[in-house]
């Protein structure tokens, strides 16, 4: 099941990596959106090459990416965030990725996420497990927050307003914490490395490949209340076993 998905997943991850390593290595010009996130010229050349790759190989499915919005209405959607760590791409900041998910209906059954510079290429489809580089990636076992290895997105936009009381607790708690940023944080909790990743918003570009990728690891992925992910809300990931306890702190 869904074999020529993965296999062109795994084409189009060859293909931006091919167009983004080069801008990379040489200096990547940035400019800010009407929305001031930063976007790169591998950023529009990596949407643009999916855009086309899906209408040839799957025309009847729609394409929703960060860049150009979503084309198409149908059942399948191709979701794509062509460099997801655009600040670090732009930094020489080896921390980032090309994600793209499909969904079907509400589910997303297919993740990829490709970090070329870091070597690491994540994979799920439902049902078949999360592969890094080919080999089975599982979360850990962790199940108290005394030992645990929390970590979290930019520290200003989670230690401020109503998040900085729990999310300080947490980390007081905690054996140790780290910022680890985008999509790394999360697939460090998916890989077995941390045991819990929070960030207060994400798009739906931002988190759709890692669903698939952290719950066939075992992980569990919601808001940090608890409830189901959504645009431009937060999101929490965790190895399961702790996720309970932190929704718990953020839903008071």
């Amino acid at each position: 099941m869904l074999e020529a998905e993965l296999a062109f997943a795994h084409e189009i991850a060859d293909r931006a990596a091919e167009i983004a390593l080069p801008v990379f290595r040489g200096g990547a010009e940035v400019r800010l959106k009407a929305d001031r996130t930063p976007v790169t010229e591998a950023d529009l050349m990596i949407e643009d090459m999916i855009r086309q790759a899906v209408g040839e190989r799957f025309p009847a499915d729609a394409v929703l990416g960060e860049e150009a919005g979503l084309r198409g209405s149908a059942p399948r959607t191709w979701i794509v965030d062509p460099i997801d760590g655009t600040k670090n791409f732009a930094a020489g900041i080896q921390v980032w990725a090309s994600l793209l998910a499909l969904r079907i209906d509400q589910d997303v059954v297919l993740g990829m996420a490709s970090a070329p510079a870091l070597g690491e290429r994540y994979e799920a489809v439902r049902g078949r497990g999360a592969r890094l580089n080919g080999k089975p990636i599982h979360v850990s076992q962790t199940d108290s927050l005394d030992d645990a290895a929390i970590c979290f997105g930019d520290p200003d936009n989670v230690a401020t307003g109503p998040l900085r009381e729990p999310f300080l607790e947490l980390l007081g708690r905690a054996s140790r914490g780290r910022g680890f940023g985008d999509f790394w944080g999360h697939l460090l909790v998916a890989r077995g490395s941390m045991d819990a990743m929070l960030e207060p918003s994400l798009s739906v570009w931002d988190y759709s490949a890692l669903v698939p990728i952290v719950e066939e690891a075992g992980g569990r992925i919601t808001q940090l209340e608890g409830s189901p992910l959504a645009h431009g809300g937060s999101a929490l990931t965790t190895n399961g076993y702790l996720h309970d306890d932190i929704t718990a702190r953020f839903a008071r």
